[in-house]
């Protein structure tokens, strides 16, 4: 039997409930279609961690993570602790320190899920996009002169390399090899931002002729937020810068029924280092400890983890038994217009698996 070694941070909020849900459908996906065994090492990371120690992880932490295989992820951030803490001593230092640039973001309009938009059947919505992780305009280059006076500056800085924007549009136009359709959309903003954005579309160009058999085309930001609206079934692959993909995906999650459902995989292809897998929603302070979350963000992002480690069956088996819960609708948790607690939406999905 495979095993696999996965370091689990269940973080702040929601993040907990939704990872032990996530855990739950893995597990019994993996044990049942690829006979592979999963090994959780948890961690206890946290805002909570960082008011006890003055740090977010410990000293040797990225050491330990890099002794995994994967990494699945709740969420982190807390109104007791700024952002900048955080966020940035944890989350966007990791996608950085293990090189995770490709950030997949599915989004699929079930069966079962109302679409906020008129007329929208289901599977019409199917895109994948893929956002440049680890430079852009989130790239930690900037700072400050005269804080908190009248005569503040503050300078932030986006970084574009060309490797950087080659490797994650080669990542997005090899995904739309893979697809039906052969459709790609690359997202730009060069008429404004001639630089960075200018670099962009400049390696766009020299790598879409390595694929000739993806159709593909570039579309100014703005123009894609309006399509992701009034159009989204146009859409197959789209690949776009860091913060361009951040915003975007929101609105892909909003047009398919709700952020509950929003996966993601920040994933290292070479595999050198572990790659991590997180539900997009985010730590949801509001309702933490409610039991009333979408566990599906998270047990979806599972399945991309499982994608990843190669048990392929068993991240199939959870994606259908995800679909069939909802098609089903009988269990529905708040944000789907349901009454379903966090436990019972994964006790539907685990049974569906088994």
């Amino acid at each position: 039997m495979a095993g696999h070694r996965i370091a689990v941070i269940g973080g702040d909020g929601i993040g907990p409930e939704v990872i032990d849900q996530a855990i739950r459908a893995a597990e019994a996906a993996a044990k049942k279609h690829d006979r592979a065994e999963l090994s959780w090492n948890k961690l206890p990371w946290s805002t909570a961690f960082y008011k006890q120690t003055g740090r977010m992880l410990p000293a040797d932490g990225w050491d330990t993570l890099a002794e995994h295989d994967a990494i699945l992820f709740g969420a982190v951030g807390d109104p007791s602790v700024p952002d900048k803490i955080t966020v940035h001593e944890l989350l966007l230092p990791m996608r950085r320190k293990f090189d995770q640039y490709v950030n997949l973001r599915p989004a699929y309009l079930f069966a079962g899920v109302p679409c906020p938009l008129v007329g929208k059947k289901p599977g019409a919505i199917d895109m994948l996009v893929y956002r440049e992780n680890t430079e852009g305009e989130y790239a930690p280059i900037g700072g400050q002169l005269y804080p908190q006076t009248a005569d503040e500056v503050a300078i932030q800085t986006s970084v574009f390399t060309r490797r950087g924007c080659e490797r994650i549009l080669r990542a997005a136009f090899d995904a739309a090899r893979k697809r039906p359709r052969k459709l790609l959309t690359s997202i730009t903003k060069s008429n404004a931002l001639v630089y960075g954005m200018g670099l962009w579309d400049h390696a766009f160009e020299a790598v879409r002729k390595d694929y000739p058999d993806v159709k593909s085309n570039s579309l100014l930001v703005d123009a894609c937020a309006m399509d992701f609206v009034r159009k989204p079934e146009a859409f197959d692959v789209v690949v776009a810068s860091n913060l361009f993909g951040d915003i975007l995906t929101d609105l892909s999650a909003a047009v398919t029924g709700s952020i509950g459902l929003a996966s993601s995989a920040n994933v290292n292809p070479t595999k050198k280092f572990p790659s991590m897998f997180e539900p997009v929603h985010g730590s949801a302070p509001d309702i933490a400890g409610k039991g009333i979350a979408n566990p599906l963000a998270a047990v979806l992002s599972a399945a991309l983890m499982l994608d990843h480690l190669t048990l392929a069956s068993s991240a199939d088996a959870v994606r259908a038994a995800v679909a069939t819960v909802l098609a089903a609708g009988a269990v529905k948790t708040p944000d789907l217009g349901g009454t379903a607690t966090t436990t019972q939406m994964g006790d539907a999905v685990v049974a569906a698996i088994g």
